[in-house]
């Protein structure tokens, strides 16, 4: 049996494979979303524990896609949680796109939203000129709410009602996802 990525609830030591998967994909990345910028990278590893510190307190919820090897193949982050409704941003490697991991791992985020960390809805937003990200939202029960505009460029925004999701979390992964049955459906961003 092939081995499948797994969701994982971000960590300390995923900081070196997670900047590995930033510079590799920066160009991909900005070719769909707006550019994080040099000062980023430049102080890739203060930010991103200050991410653990706001993940910790339970303001945002960030979880990295880890392949057989320990790369990251992904990320699906929950942000500014406050009065049960999150923010959720994603982005795959371009070496993953097209293997239906962020639609499956927008389902599983969605799951856990409602039933480990007790969220009732998830709010997301994806530019007019990216169709594959609208259509993992649109997989993913979002329904559009609005227009928006995103650094600039013309967006939607989209919106998760969880109550279909809600009921006991899993014993077995209350705060740490394991493996998902990650494969082929269809194109991702």
């Amino acid at each position: 049996m092939t081995a499948v990525p797994e969701l994982r609830r971000l960590r300390a030591d995923h900081i070196p494979a997670l900047l590995a998967f930033e510079r590799e994909n920066r160009a991909w990345f900005a070719a769909r979303v707006p550019d994080r910028g040099d000062d980023y990278f430049a102080h890739f590893e203060e930010r991103i524990h200050a991410l653990l510190a706001e993940q910790e307190a339970g303001v945002c919820h960030f979880h990295v896609l880890v392949g057989t090897g320990g790369e990251v193949l992904g990320r699906v982050n929950l942000v500014d949680v406050e009065q049960g409704v999150a923010d959720l941003g994603y982005r795959i490697a371009e070496r993953a796109a097209g293997q239906g991991l962020a639609t499956r791992a927008v389902r599983e985020v969605c799951a856990l939203a409602a039933r480990a960390y007790g969220l009732t809805a998830l709010r997301a937003a994806a530019t007019v000129d990216n169709a594959a990200s609208r259509a993992v939202l649109t997989r993913t029960g979002f329904v559009r709410t609005g227009e928006t505009l995103l650094d600039g460029r013309a967006g939607l925004t989209f919106r998760r009602d969880l109550g279909d999701l809600r009921g006991p979390a899993d014993p077995h992964r209350p705060e740490e996802p394991g493996p998902a049955p990650y494969g082929p459906t269809v194109p991702t961003p």
